[in-house]
């Protein structure tokens, strides 16, 4: 079973937000209708805590979110795939990777929307299904946070960035950068530790236990 859908009745908001929020889906493409999963739907509402069907569609969040232009869908688009069960095509586009959290968008939005907290359910899902990561550097740059934070309990910026670029075997693209913010005192070359660094590992390790991988 195949069915239609138009973006003809979309209400114009920001200027370019529309051709953004329709580069991927012109109007008359075609969904398998046997493919919706509304199960994953339920359960990326349970995980988020996120009412997906408070959505307007009025493309608020498309036109406020900084980095719409990077992404390959607009993230109220990541909202309508989710609502038709279109799982397979969430998990693997690249907006939820490029997300970075920023909460612009649940500012902008009139139902409140806590995008963020979408995407976040829709990057541990793709990751526990072993979907292919539409954005790999990102994902190896979340775990040196991760490890960083493991480490001493916070994030050592000048660590993190060394790691990241030796994983990619890239360490001089962004050297002049690094250089300045040293010398604006931006990152420190020693990392401090928290006090009690035992409850921070209890932690990961509760989470690995549990079944989170960092």
């Amino acid at each position: 079973m195949l069915a239609k859908y138009s973006n003809e009745s979309a209400p114009p908001l920001y200027e370019g937000a529309m051709d953004q929020a329709v580069s991927q889906s012109q109007p008359g493409d075609l969904i398998n209708a046997d493919a919706l999963d509304f199960t994953f739907t339920k359960e990326v509402q349970t995980r988020s805590g996120v009412n997906l069907n408070s959505c307007w569609h009025c493309l608020c969040c498309t036109g406020g979110c900084p980095f719409v232009h990077a992404m390959d869908m607009s993230p109220n688009a990541v909202i309508r795939l989710v609502q038709l069960g279109l799982k397979d095509e969430v998990l693997r586009c690249s907006t939820i990777w490029i997300c970075v959290g920023c909460h612009t968008c649940s500012s902008e939005c009139p139902q409140a929307i806590d995008m963020s907290a979408i995407m976040d359910t829709l990057r541990q899902m793709a990751i526990e299904e072993g979907v292919p990561v539409a954005e790999p550097d990102i994902l190896k740059f979340h775990n040196e946070v991760l490890k960083s934070i493991d480490r001493y309990g916070r994030t050592h910026k000048l660590e993190i960035m060394l790691r990241y670029k030796a994983r990619k075997f890239d360490l001089f693209s962004d050297i002049n950068v690094g250089l300045r913010m040293l010398a604006k005192r931006k990152l420190d070359l020693r990392p401090s530790k928290v006090h009690d660094i035992e409850k921070i590992h209890h932690l990961f390790a509760t989470d690995v236990s549990n079944g989170v991988s960092s």
